[in-house]
């Protein structure tokens, strides 16, 4: 029984990387739809749950995403809205790889640590790997802040937290690289989660604070979000810090989105969300 895999995007263009690490986690076959909505997802999903026969309905399996955190959590919801007995798929949601980056990064900065009672600062987070970033800091403990150049947009994203969470974070309104410095005053861990190619610290903003010990980069693209932390940084010691570049933890989140992968197709009921990517990343660390 071929392993078949239904990407649904919000997006007009399903993502290409998403499509080939389907296929890397074991799908045998995966057809990309973009521009999917709540609108227009029941025939899709009637199509994976009415086909096949209850034991080989785990051989079936959807993947959400898109750059909109927003629009997928509206899609996924659809999507799980069309399940009933045991007419159900697995399903997972990945926009704009939010859980699987954010799971990444953060279980690096837990492995072999506690980050009980640390305060976090998400720089740039409210786009999806920011937001979920603060969660999983949240449930380990920390006390959360999201930066934003726009203070409506760092107000809806905790609400959004708090919403789909009951996660409380605060926020601060930084539109510049000395507003962050400030914002980055009194923490003990840094998460950049900026646009690729943003520049939000220059080293000469972190590399003397006294209270930061762990600092996490998760843009490739030059120029990087915080100068000084090389992509392929993995735990290396910088300025008394230890610090994780995108590359360096992006390894983890490539295996673990092809672990998700190849674990919906395990069974046909599985859902896959922050917190089960989560639990899901923190073995895989090392």
């Amino acid at each position: 029984m071929k392993k078949l895999l239904y990407q649904l995007d919000t997006d007009p263009h399903p993502s290409v990387f998403d499509n080939v690490v389907s296929y890397d986690g074991g799908a045998d076959h995966v057809s990309a739809y973009g521009g999917v909505t709540p609108d227009n997802v029941g025939a899709l999903v009637e199509g994976t749950i009415f086909t096949r026969s209850p034991k080989d309905k785990k051989f079936t399996a959807i993947t959400v995403g898109g750059s909109s955190m927003a629009e997928g959590e509206l899609l996924f919801t659809a999507v799980k809205k069309k399940f009933f007995a045991n007419f159900r798929v697995s399903v997972m949601l990945d926009s704009n790889g939010s859980n699987t980056t954010a799971a990444a990064g953060v279980a690096w900065l837990a492995h072999g640590r506690s980050l009980q009672g640390k305060r976090a600062v998400v720089l740039a987070g409210t786009g999806p790997v920011g937001q979920r970033a603060a969660v999983m800091l949240s449930r380990e403990g920390c006390q959360v802040t999201i930066t934003s150049r726009s203070a409506e947009r760092a107000q809806a994203a905790a609400q959004a937290i708090q919403q789909r969470f009951k996660i409380e974070v605060t926020t601060a309104v930084a539109a510049d690289n000395e507003a962050r410095t400030k914002a980055i005053q009194g923490a003990q861990i840094v998460f950049a989660t900026g646009a690729a190619g943003v520049q939000l610290l220059e080293e000469r903003h972190w590399k003397d604070n006294a209270t930061l010990e762990l600092l996490s980069d998760a843009n490739a693209t030059p120029t990087l979000g915080i100068e000084g932390i090389d992509m392929m940084d993995k735990g290396k010691e910088r300025f008394g810090k230890t610090v994780f570049g995108a590359i360096g933890f992006g390894a983890l989140k490539i295996s673990l989105q092809r672990a998700c992968i190849a674990k919906l197709f395990e069974q046909n009921d599985l859902v896959l969300d922050a917190e089960e990517i989560y639990a899901i990343a923190k073995p895989m660390v090392g």
